[in-house]
């Protein structure tokens, strides 16, 4: 950990004191670092080369770590440097959520929950609107000369269906972190805390729950459950937006690996995941209940 020395340096928290520092693990856009002083422990959110492409904006995830951590469900801000990007908050102890956690612990009533008392938080510095954001990575994808999957822009018309049926419905957007794969719940024993607002910004909250569905692959089933916790009954045109915006997820986040396969010094393979991704995309827009989908987020129940 020495080689972050100059870097934890700059964290007026941190500058000159005794501290231990071990990496967590998890993180595949950033390097996180949990420091331990006599006062406790922090973690240290180190900003990578390349994040800038990936529509991460340092200033705007600071204040929108404040607004989750004053909602109740973030972690306390303690400091951001601006240079080198670092962003302090308060170390939460408890058990990180695994997909296993969200398939089989019978926690989806307390993640509704949870995502209920983000929403109806302060509102988020910015918009956060997946249909913008994959057609920012599809340029970046094609002016780099990244990886491309085949069959990628066949899928161009099918999405922008998707947009066109969403629209039939406006929804008024919240605070939503935009990015809750199983690693960002912390079960501290009594709660559950949200971690990690790097895309946190205002949206459709079937955007958060679907996504959260198509990052654990979940079940139809417990999206169904998963929403009836959430809306307070089940709405079948909620349940078939809350899987359309799952279906763009993973079609708008297959680019984010593609880009973090060509840029990121992480040690991962970017690409395989970004391949599972897409090829879970391209079954439900070949599958047969695609066009179904379409019509039920048209119509009233």
């Amino acid at each position: 950990m020495a080689a972050h020395d100059s870097e934890l340096d700059a964290v007026e928290l941190l500058r000159g004191r005794p501290r231990e520092v071990e990496e967590l693990p998890g993180g595949l856009t950033n390097v996180n670092l949990k420091v331990t002083t006599q006062d406790g422990s922090v973690v240290v959110r180190v900003a990578q080369p390349g994040s800038e492409l990936l529509a991460i904006d340092r200033e705007s995830e600071c204040r929108n770590s404040r607004a989750a951590a004053e909602a109740g469900v973030g972690a306390p801000v303690l400091e951001y440097v601006p240079d080198p990007g670092l962003l302090v908050v308060g170390f939460i102890e408890g058990h990180t959520f695994t997909d296993d956690d969200l398939r089989h612990g019978g926690h989806l009533t307390r993640v509704a929950a949870a995502c209920r008392q983000l929403h109806a938080g302060p509102r988020f510095v910015g918009e956060f609107d997946m249909f913008a954001i994959q057609r920012r990575y599809l340029d970046i994808v094609r002016e780099h000369g990244f990886r491309l999957p085949d069959r990628y822009d066949e899928f161009a018309e099918p999405a922008a269906r998707i947009g066109r049926a969403l629209a039939t419905r406006p929804t008024k957007t919240v605070p939503c972190n935009n990015d809750l794969l199983a690693g960002n719940f912390i079960d501290d024993g009594e709660k559950l805390w949200l971690i990690d607002y790097e895309y946190a910004g205002n949206n459709d909250a079937c955007f958060e729950l679907g996504n959260l569905w198509s990052e654990a692959n979940l079940t139809g089933e417990q999206l169904d459950e998963l929403m009836e916790a959430y809306d307070g009954k089940l709405l079948r045109h909620r349940v078939a937006r809350a899987r359309l915006w799952g279906l763009m997820s993973k079609y708008g986040w297959t680019l984010w690996g593609s880009i973090q396969h060509s840029v990121s010094a992480i040690d991962f393979d970017f690409w395989q995941w970004a391949m599972e991704k897409y090829d879970r995309a391209v079954a439900e827009f070949d599958g047969p209940e695609f066009e179904d989908l379409l019509e039920q987020a048209t119509r009233d129940d």
